[in-house]
């Protein structure tokens, strides 16, 4: 009864379009107050969910990545993808491709992998030949690599909430983004084989590309510097988002000489704005997750979900998928995954799926959903960069995110895939 207030609330409220944390906060205490259970629960539930030492991730990683931005690391990274592959058929969209999966190495955000490429690289496409619906869809799908690729904030919200070790994640996730990529690039190829307005830039020279690679090498330092650190034992991934922002600052200030003292107080006020959204949605979903535990919603979801599979693992991860996906179309990764992790992780353990695959398995669902209506929030900002509507890349979003799938289900039903980098390194 109180779960069917709950969601019943909880859907009401996205109909009228309220912002969807908010909507989860207010649902969690509606349906408190009618089951009867004590308010006084709130504040050791924000103090339990935001006082993890794992979560101060989150707001250096938000720092670093924004003071990477701003300190010019994504133009030095597109001159030299340009330098290297520009010239080819196909080569600007290769080149978003390319620079979408090192820039999400930085940022670890879809949307801010979007918008630090987005109004470079959507214009570049258009210039050289592909429609602007095909440009935007494109750069908006490439940035949703952004929470798989590691340093991912996302990984950092599963392992909190699973108890996942969260280098491990890290390790697990780069060969499914390049996998992602990947599909990015041969859908790209498929689509505009018979695309007869392509241009390509001209071949730069070997002198051309190693000056390119001289100016971009410190962007690229710093994913090798963060995940060598944590995989050699240096330092834990929270240690390494702040080693992120210290690099981030040197680099920034001595070497590209783009930041300034009132640029980085802006950096930090815009970085201190991103972490306290990520914040209250960590204490909306973690309020609503505590209601679905008081009602025993995960161990009924779970005997029914026993019920109709049958205790088949595949039908399970189909179903798992489904349900993911359609989360990801309507609601945030980190909401998704506190509330979902608890009804869905106690079943697949149960089936005997490893904790590590199945939280790639989940991220890669929640990446798709940041391309796809109605609440695509990469597509949002894609179309918002190249002011068109979503309606206008229908038509050019569909088969890349068919290319998505074809990754998720490799993902999902060969999960060695996400294990092989883990199981090669002893973790």
């Amino acid at each position: 009864m109180i779960s069917a207030i709950l969601f019943g609330v909880f859907a009401l409220l996205l109909i009228f379009n309220v912002p969807i944390a908010v909507s989860l906060g207010i649902a969690s205490v509606v349906a408190m107050l009618a089951g009867d259970i004590s308010l006084s629960q709130i504040p050791v539930m924000a103090y339990t969910a935001t006082s993890k030492f794992s979560l101060l991730a989150i707001p250096f990683f938000v720092l670093g990545g924004n003071i990477m931005e701003k300190a010019g690391i994504s133009e030095k990274l597109i001159d030299l993808a340009k330098a290297c592959v520009g010239h080819t058929r196909n080569g600007i969209a290769v080149v978003c491709v390319i620079v979408a999966c090192f820039f999400a190495a930085i940022s670890g955000s879809g949307p801010a992998t979007v918008a630090a490429l987005g109004s470079i690289l959507i214009p570049a496409m258009m210039e050289a030949g592909y429609g602007i619906g095909f440009a935007t869809s494109l750069m908006s799908a490439a940035g949703a690599i952004g929470v798989i690729i590691p340093p991912s904030v996302t990984f950092v919200v599963y392992g909190c909430v699973s108890g996942a070790s969260i280098g491990t994640m890290f390790m697990a996730g780069i060969i499914p983004g390049c996998m992602m990529g990947a599909a990015l690039i041969i859908c790209t190829i498929v689509l505009n084989r018979h695309n007869t307005k392509l241009k390509a830039t001209k071949k730069a020279s070997g002198k051309e590309r190693w000056e390119t690679f001289k100016d971009a090498i410190w962007g690229l330092l710093m994913p090798v510097i963060i995940l060598g650190g944590i995989y050699s034992g240096v330092f834990t991934p929270t240690e390494a988002a702040a080693v992120s922002c210290v690099y981030g600052l040197i680099v920034g200030a001595f070497v590209y000489k783009k930041l300034t003292w009132k640029g980085l107080k802006e950096l930090i006020v815009t970085s201190a704005s991103q972490t306290g959204v990520v914040m209250y949605v960590i204490l909306a979903a973690t309020m609503f997750a505590y209601v679905i535990t008081i009602d025993n919603l995960a161990i009924t979801a779970k005997d029914a979900m026993m019920a109709i599979t049958g205790g088949n693992v595949l039908i399970f991860l189909l179903i798992c998928n489904i349900i993911l996906l359609i989360a990801g179309m309507v609601m945030d990764a980190v909401s998704a995954l506190y509330i979902l992790i608890p009804i869905l992780w106690p079943i697949a353990n149960a089936m005997g799926y490893d904790i590590i695959a199945f939280g790639i398995l989940m991220c890669v669902n929640l990446a798709i959903g940041l391309v796809t209506p109605p609440v695509g929030v990469n597509l949002f900002t894609g179309c918002s960069i190249s002011k068109i509507t979503v309606k206008q890349c229908m038509k050019d979003i569909l088969p890349i995110i068919l290319s998505l799938l074809i990754v998720l289900l490799l993902v999902t039903y060969v999960p060695q895939i996400s294990l092989l980098l883990p199981h090669l390194l002893g973790h």
